[in-house]
């Protein structure tokens, strides 16, 4: 029992290592499933979401707090399909979103760019220089997107227990090298790993739940109390502590405990 995150490029075959390792271990494979949650969210087609991706962050800017209300989002619909173990997620973002998460398979998939070139021409009928120039840009503006939403290069190889490059290593020996360590006991959930994803779920929920009405809330979950913190000046300190605990109860997430708010005091000016 476990999750496993793959992290990859374009016709990197991680792809198909993810589904050949989930047909494996019996486990659920998901990666576009977030994007269409996500989309709805922010009612943005699922195509327009996806070439954002590709094209960096831009997208996002027309929407007040665009970056902060995407992480929340994806966030929160990978953490519910994580927390119901035996999933291998493989696409953007899942291993930012497990980093402090104990007994979580972390994977980074490459290939070699001639390779990936090959076959983006031979998918897309197009030109080598052309296949090229695709690979280059989409590279770079996912490595965009991780630094800009998340502060972290998804080339960074100390984002991930295990890097493996398939070259000499085929698709298949790498499915049988993930499935032999996806079975040792570190990356078998626990009690302890489970109620932290829970309460990382809950704190998600939570946030998203305040977003609209405080965006700058920071939020967080310890055994189902969820912690809110919030700058606010003195006179206000009360109201938005009242707001904060009466919208979060009301919202009847499940999980929560209690709520407990700090409320940060800063001078209004006045």
């Amino acid at each position: 029992m476990g999750v496993i995150t793959i992290s990859r490029g374009s016709y990197s075959k991680g792809k198909e290592v993810a589904e050949k390792l989930a047909q494996h271990l019996g486990y659920e494979c998901i990666s576009r499933d977030i994007l269409l949650e996500t989309s709805a969210h922010f009612n943005i087609n699922e195509l327009k979401l996806i070439r954002a991706i590709h094209d960096a962050p831009s997208i996002l800017e027309r929407f007040q707090h665009g970056k902060e209300k995407y992480i929340i989002f994806i966030r929160e619909a990978f953490l519910e399909h994580i927390r119901k173990d035996n999933v291998i997620y493989h696409g953007l973002a899942g291993h930012f979103f497990c980093q402090g998460i104990p007994n979580i398979l972390k994977v980074r998939i490459n290939a070699n760019l001639e390779d990936r070139i090959k076959e983006e021409v031979r998918r897309e009928h197009i030109s080598e220089k052309e296949a090229r120039h695709i690979l280059k840009k989409d590279d770079e503006e996912r490595r965009k997107w991780g630094m800009h939403l998340y502060g972290m290069d998804t080339n960074d190889p100390t984002l991930y227990d295990i890097v493996l490059h398939v070259d000499s290593l085929k698709v298949d020996d790498a499915v049988e090298i993930l499935a032999e360590i996806a079975k040792r006991p570190c990356f078998q959930t626990t009690q302890e790993s489970q109620m932290m994803i829970d309460d990382y779920h809950v704190a998600a929920k939570a946030q998203e739940a305040l977003f609209n009405r405080f965006p700058s809330a920071k939020v967080k979950c310890n055994n189902g109390v969820v912690f809110v913190a919030i700058e606010t000046t003195l006179s206000q300190e009360q109201e938005i502590i009242n707001n904060i605990i009466h919208i979060l109860k009301g919202k009847n997430i499940d999980g929560i405990k209690d709520v407990k708010v700090n409320s940060v005091l800063f001078d209004s000016g006045d």
